[in-house]
């Protein structure tokens, strides 16, 4: 086999290893029987009509779209700060607060969950919505860092440095002259974290409770009792609507700068 016809096959078993798992639950949720099942027991778009009308799942996004969007502005918010500071200035242990900073990430979600549930939540006694919007900022913050940070050390300092010479504060240089030149990096950040945030599984599984839970947590839950197609059918639109938004931040922000 020439190296040309190789590296095309590669090519191809690497595309359907990455491919393959969504082609099968896209066909899967057009099954017209009542079981999960592949290949499909003919065609039909019953199941992706019925995902808007389980009330369970209803419930269920849009706790998950409350704790992406707010879990992840939170994360922005204590974020954006963090990054600009280890950027600018000479903080004792800068390294150190970075691998902090990183944990949520390092460390394996069901760790971090059981952490969460058992030093958290059962001594405290919070909500169930408090404790998973905690843990999801949480989750969010290492990526907020480092995205922020990645656009910070690519702005240059004499910018800032001039503004401040001109008579800005050290604050309305940051608002005036570093949040602009670095929105994209913010607006990446975003994105990055409400992604995450949305299809995170482990530690919403630890922290959710009677009637609130995130989609994906209760997406496992219906499975237990329901075995039609509707889960794949939910899942392939889950998917698409992933793959869109981070399309749309390669097209129009150049997401692959930051991450």
């Amino acid at each position: 086999m020439s190296p040309r016809l190789a590296a095309w096959a590669v090519l191809a078993l690497v595309l359907t290893f990455l491919i393959g798992p969504f082609v099968i639950i896209i066909l899967a949720g057009l099954s017209a029987g009542n079981s999960l099942a592949f290949p499909p027991q003919g065609i039909s778009l019953q199941w992706y009509l019925k995902v808007f009308t389980i009330e369970s799942f209803q419930a269920s996004f849009g706790m998950s779209m409350f704790l992406a969007v707010f879990g992840t502005l939170a994360a922005l918010g204590l974020g954006i700060p963090a990054a600009y500071g280890l950027n600018r200035y000479k903080v004792p242990g800068a390294e150190t607060v970075r691998l902090v900073v990183s944990a949520p990430i390092i460390v394996p979600g069901i760790i971090v969950g059981l952490g969460l549930l058992r030093y958290l939540v059962i001594p405290t006694g919070i909500g169930i919505t408090l404790a998973l919007f905690l843990a999801h900022t949480a989750l969010i913050l290492p990526y907020a860092v480092r995205v922020v940070s990645a656009s910070i050390e690519n702005l240059r300092t004499d910018i800032e440095e001039a503004a401040v010479l001109l008579g800005c504060t050290r604050f309305g240089a940051f608002r005036k002259v570093v949040l602009p030149n670095i929105r994209g990096g913010v607006l990446a950040a975003f994105i990055l974290g409400f992604v995450t945030s949305f299809n995170q599984v482990p530690v919403s599984l630890f922290l959710s409770g009677p009637g609130v839970r995130t989609l994906p947590v209760d997406m496992i839950a219906y499975m237990e009792i329901n075995y039609d197609p509707s889960v794949a059918a939910l899942s392939a639109l889950l998917a698409f609507m992933s793959v869109a938004i981070v399309f749309a931040a390669e097209k129009f922000l150049g997401f692959s700068k930051y991450v």
